[in-house]
C-alpha cells in the first residue's frame, strides 16, 4: 500500500522475485493500474487520437503550466484552490498519456525535464493561439476595443508615447499592456514566450542577425546626438570643434553600447582619445535629466530629444556623433498570427515615424 497522499508517481518500483518490475501492471482494487513511474514508448504521432488526442484536456496543460510557474505542487495546489494529491493526480495522468515523466523533484521543488520543457514551449504556443483567437473575436466584434502587449525599452518610450495618444484618439477603448525590456539584445525573449505581441526596439546589430523566428520592419534611423541643457554655454555656439569637448563630463552608455559607440567613433575618427564619461548609464531617462539641470553633455537619441528638448530644455550641440546608424524597428514572431489590434497600432507608429523622422524606413 502508498502512504497516505502518495501516488504512483511518488512511489519505489513494485519487485517481484527481487527484481525490479519496470511497466508492470498492478491490479489494485479490481482495476488494471499501471504505475505513473514505469516507462512506456512514446505513442506514435499516428496514434494521437487513441493515445492522446481524446485524453489530454487544456486543464491538464494550465494545471502543469502553473506547477512549473510555481515551482511546486503544494503552490500551485494554493493557487488553483484545490488539494495537492488532485494537483500530483493530475500531472501523473498527465505523464501516463504522454509515456514520459515531465517533472523532477529536487530540493528547490519540481523542475520540468527536457521532456516537460519541450511540451512547455509547444504547449504555450497553442495556449497563445487559442488566446489571440479569442482577442480576434474580439477585435472583430470591436477591433477598436482591443489589447496590444508591447514591449519597449526605456529609451523609446519618448516615440511610444506619441503612437498611443494617436491611436486613443481615434479609439478611446483600446487598451494598452507596456512592459519594459532590457536593451541591447538581439534574443527578444518576451517575443518567444508570447508575453508580448511586438517590441519597440533599437537594433543594436544588422537586422539579419536577428533568430530565424523574428521578423523585423525598420521604422526610422535614430541616430544620437550630443545634447546639452539651454542654460550650457555650448547652447550658444554656433560652432563647436569636438576637441574642445574631450574634457567635458559627458553623461553617455557603457562605451562599447551605440550610444557610447557615437562618441567613440566621432573622437577616433578626428584623432583623438575618446573621453571617460562622467556617467556611464542605460537610462536615457537618467542620462536626460542631468543634462536638464547641469553642465552636462548627455548623448541622447534623436527621437528622445525631439519629443523632449523642450520640457526638459534641452539643445543639441550641432556636431555630427558618427556615420553609424541606429535602426528603430517593430520587431515580431515570424508567421504568429497577429490580431486587428496589433495591426492597428504598428499602423499608427509607422504613420508617426513618418510625420517626425521621414520616409526613412524599410522592410528586413
Amino acid at each position: 500500500m502508498l502512504p497516505i497522499g502518495s501516488t504512483w508517481a511518488d512511489s519505489a518500483p513494485i519487485r517481484v522475485n527481487g527484481n525490479s518490475q519496470i511497466g508492470l501492471d498492478v491490479l489494485v482494487m479490481g482495476l488494471t493500474v499501471r504505475p505513473r513511474w514505469a516507462k512506456r514508448s512514446m505513442p506514435r504521432i499516428t496514434q494521437w487520437e487513441r493515445h492522446i488526442g481524446s485524453r489530454l484536456r487544456l486543464r491538464d496543460l494550465f494545471v502543469f503550466f502553473t506547477v512549473v510557474k510555481t515551482g511546486s505542487m503544494g503552490k500551485a495546489a494554493a493557487q488553483l484552490g484545490v488539494s495537492v494529491p488532485s494537483i500530483s493526480n493530475l500531472i501523473g495522468d498527465l505523464e501516463q498519456t504522454l509515456g514520459v515523466r515531465l517533472l523532477d523533484r529536487t530540493r528547490k521543488g519540481v523542475l520540468p525535464n527536457s521532456y516537460g520543457q519541450a511540451l512547455l514551449a509547444r504547449a504555450h504556443a497553442a495556449f497563445d493561439e487559442l488566446r489571440q483567437g479569442i482577442r480576434d473575436i474580439e477585435s472583430i466584434s470591436d477591433p477598436a476595443g482591443g489589447e496590444v502587449r508591447i514591449g519597449c525599452s526605456e529609451a523609446l518610450l519618448a516615440f511610444l508615447v506619441p503612437v498611443i495618444e494617436c491611436l486613443s484618439a481615434r479609439h478611446p477603448r483600446m487598451r494598452f499592456h507596456i512592459q519594459q525590456v532590457h536593451w541591447p539584445t538581439v534574443e527578444f525573449p518576451e517575443l518567444h514566450t508570447r508575453a508580448i505581441d511586438l517590441t519597440l526596439a533599437r537594433l543594436a546589430s544588422a537586422p539579419d542577425r536577428l533568430d530565424e523566428e523574428l521578423v523585423a520592419e525598420i521604422l526610422f534611423d535614430d541616430p544620437f546626438s550630443a545634447v546639452v541643457s539651454t542654460n550650457s554655454k555650448w547652447a550658444r555656439r554656433r560652432k563647436v570643434d569636438l576637441a574642445e569637448l574631450a574634457n567635458e563630463p559627458w553623461l553617455v552608455t557603457p562605451l562599447d553600447v551605440l550610444a557610447g559607440r557615437f562618441v567613440t567613433d566621432a573622437f577616433e575618427a578626428r584623432g583623438l582619445k575618446p573621453p571617460t564619461p562622467i556617467v556611464a548609464a542605460y537610462s536615457a531617462h537618467l542620462r536626460t535629466v542631468l543634462a536638464s539641470r547641469g553642465h552636462y553633455i548627455a548623448v541622447l537619441p534623436r527621437s528622445v530629444l525631439h519629443l523632449s528638448a523642450e520640457l526638459y530644455s534641452l539643445k543639441e550641440i550641432p556636431l555630427k556623433l558618427s556615420t553609424r546608424r541606429s535602426p528603430v524597428a517593430i520587431v515580431t514572431l515570424r508567421n504568429r498570427t497577429l490580431t486587428p489590434a496589433v495591426q492597428l497600432f504598428i499602423d499608427a507608429a509607422r504613420a508617426v515615424a513618418q510625420s517626425l523622422f521621414g520616409p526613412d524606413k524599410a522592410k528586413v
